[in-house]
């Protein structure tokens, strides 16, 4: 048994099973690279929470497995590579494609497309930033950022702020709370669960009055 998963087999909330138990096995193989890993993971795949990952790097560096600055270096470091990623999938995707996906696609029309892009824009930069610290945006802003092209200097220095700021409160948190690391979970999950909501509100009042405006031609 490895260093990390013995001392975390001695918590009241030993991390040894699912997603918290791969992440613990990948820490203890990898050490700071397997963190950055995980974390760049969460970035392409937002099904895999970072608020589980992160405290559990905090938790890491509250054992002695690495140190706090290198918990966050690294996390921060697997969050850019991912966003990263991202954006170069959006800037190969293009906007020719984005146009016939949106000329195609029921409900969603090409003056749709260039209100978004007015929108990034004039916004693109907060959203980036900003969009770091909310689930599931975290993943999903940085393909409009490569659709659009972005100024890739910028994105990368506003991903890089962003995901620093939002990794900070994590990992420090489960560092601070040592084996009770998992307290966090709760509050994210709660958090997440509102974002989701809303997303779901926006698009059903999307989709309702796309609909309604779709009829009202054949009525009249």
């Amino acid at each position: 048994m490895t260093l990390l998963t013995a001392l975390a087999s001695q918590a009241a909330s030993a991390p040894d099973s699912g997603l918290a138990g791969w992440t613990v096995d990948l820490m203890d193989k990898l050490g700071l690279f397997g963190a950055a890993l995980a974390v760049g993971m969460d970035n392409l795949f937002p099904p895999i929470p970072s608020e589980i990952i992160l405290p559990l790097a905090g938790f890491a560096a509250s054992q002695g497995t690495f140190s706090l600055t290198g918990a966050l270096i690294a996390t921060t470091l697997g969050s850019v590579v991912g966003a990263v990623i991202l954006y170069w999938l959006g800037a190969l995707f293009g906007r020719d494609r984005a146009v016939m996906v949106f000329d195609k696609v029921p409900l969603l029309k090409v003056s749709d497309l260039e209100k978004t892009e007015a929108w990034f824009t004039k916004h693109g930069g907060k959203a980036v930033f900003f969009g770091r610290m909310v689930p599931i945006f975290r993943s999903l802003i940085s393909l409009p950022a490569g659709v659009e092209k972005m100024n890739f200097a910028l994105f990368l220095l506003l991903t890089t702020l962003g995901s620093l700021i939002w990794n900070s409160l994590f990992v420090i948190a489960g560092y601070r709370l040592g084996e009770n690391w998992d307290a966090v979970e709760p509050y994210a999950s709660a958090f997440q669960k509102i974002v989701i909501g809303l997303v779901l509100l926006v698009i059903g009042v999307f989709v309702f009055v796309r609909v309604r405006d779709n009829r009202r031609p054949a009525s009249s």
